[in-house]
This record gives C-alpha cells, structure tokens and sequence, in this order.
C-alpha cells in the first residue's frame, strides 16, 4: 500500500506477527511502551497480539509482511528495529511479489526459512523510544516527538504540560529509564537517521535534528551509534 503524508493506521492488533516496512518514505510506529521512526534503512518487528499505530512523514511505500508464530526464538518475542540489509530488503519485496507463501510449495518453506533466520539474525537498530505511562509525560513525549529540531529549553516546553519541569523529570526516568534531556536526545538521533537515510546532508540532518552545526551532530552521532553519519546515507 501507498499511504498519503499525515495518514494514521489507529491502534489496532492482529493473531500474526507483523513486519512493517517502508521501501519509500518514513513512518512513525509505535505501541504502548515505545516508538520508532522507520525510514527505509530499517523495518519493525511486531509480534502477535502487540496493539500499535502507524503514522506516515511523507508519501509512504509500505510493504507489511504477516507471519505465523515464529516459535520460541526469544529474538522474535519482542517489538524491536531491525536494520534492513541489502538481501533481506529484496527478500521481503520478492515475497510481497508472490503474494501469500504456501507452506506446501518446497520453494516457498525455504524463503520463510531464510526470513525468519534474517529477521531473527537482523542487528538490531538502538533508536527505540521507551514511552512515559503517565498521562502528563506521555503528552510532553509527544509534543517532542513532533519538534525535534525545536529549540526552546525543555524547561520552558513543560509550561503547557500539566505538571511542572521537576516532576516530569522525575517521571521520565522512573518510567522510562532516561533523563529528559537523554530522551530529548534520543528523539533528535532517530530524526537524524531518518534525514540521512533520505539522502539529505550531514549539515540538513543536523539542523532537522536541532543542532545548530555540524560539528557537535557528528560528535554525538558517534557517542550514540559509534559510528559517522554517513553510514546512514544511501550509497550514491
């Protein structure tokens, strides 16, 4: 499917483990724990009966694979990025040509084969967003999640939030694990990897993540992932 920019899957569940994955554009999946941005480097992983949304940024190519059960392989319990390398992309495309695998056709049990390995297998990209259960920070979470490149202090973007600056500070690492100001941070690199991985420049993805320069963006890019951003853009 072709998905219009601003276009909203609502949260929804299914018996079927899913694998969402865009070949062009950028999508916003999240579930009641934690978020992604998945621009076309990566896919998410969403098992069975996990209830989440979908947003599109953009036109966006989704190509959504279901699977059955993938037994007891504790790297498929869980919602997790998966990085998108070049053959499990082509694999994933040639089984949306085919349709629908049959189990009983030898060719197709080992294309499922070779998935579920790659899937299981797949490094795992360290963006997830751990979400705030209170009502007060989820909503703080969200209005960061929708600026990433603003650049008001976190102190002055509580004002409107319904609780004070100290108490979301408090909530915010006993519910997610992270400072404000490390989770701030977080939502800047996932905005990062998404501009990169549209081809933009290092200087562009810097300012959509909210630096004012290059140089401090490659600085922390590589505190983050240990890695130069121009790892995430698209070979020429």
């Amino acid at each position: 499917m072709t998905y219009r920019d601003g276009h909203r899957l609502d949260r929804h569940t299914h018996p079927w483990a899913q694998l969402v994955y865009a070949a062009s554009g950028v999508m916003s999946v999240s579930t009641p724990d934690a978020a992604w941005l998945v621009p076309p480097t990566r896919a998410i992983w969403v098992p069975g009966g996990t209830p989440h949304q979908i947003d599109m940024r953009g036109v966006v190519a989704m190509r959504t694979l279901y699977l059955a059960p993938a037994g007891d392989d504790p790297r498929l319990q869980a919602c997790r990025a998966i990085e998108v390398a070049p053959l499990l992309r082509e694999l994933i495309l040639h089984i949306v040509r085919l349709g629908m695998l049959d189990a009983a056709d030898p060719a197709h049990a080992r294309l499922e084969e070779v998935l579920v390995d790659l899937l299981a297998q797949g490094e795992t990209a360290p963006l997830v967003l751990p979400l705030p259960e209170d009502p007060r920070a989820r909503r703080f979470a969200e209005r960061l999640l929708e600026e990433p490149s603003s650049p008001v202090p976190l102190s002055e973007l509580a004002a409107g939030a319904g609780a004070s600056f100290r108490t979301l500070q408090r909530l915010f690492v006993a519910e997610t694990g992270l400072t404000l100001e490390a989770w701030r941070g977080r939502v800047r690199m996932q905005q990062a990897v998404v501009s990169l991985s549209a081809g933009e420049s290092v200087t562009r993805a810097a300012l959509d993540a909210g630096y004012s320069g290059a140089s401090a963006f490659i600085a922390a890019f590589k505190r983050t992932f240990g890695t130069t951003p121009a790892r995430y853009r698209p070979a020429a």
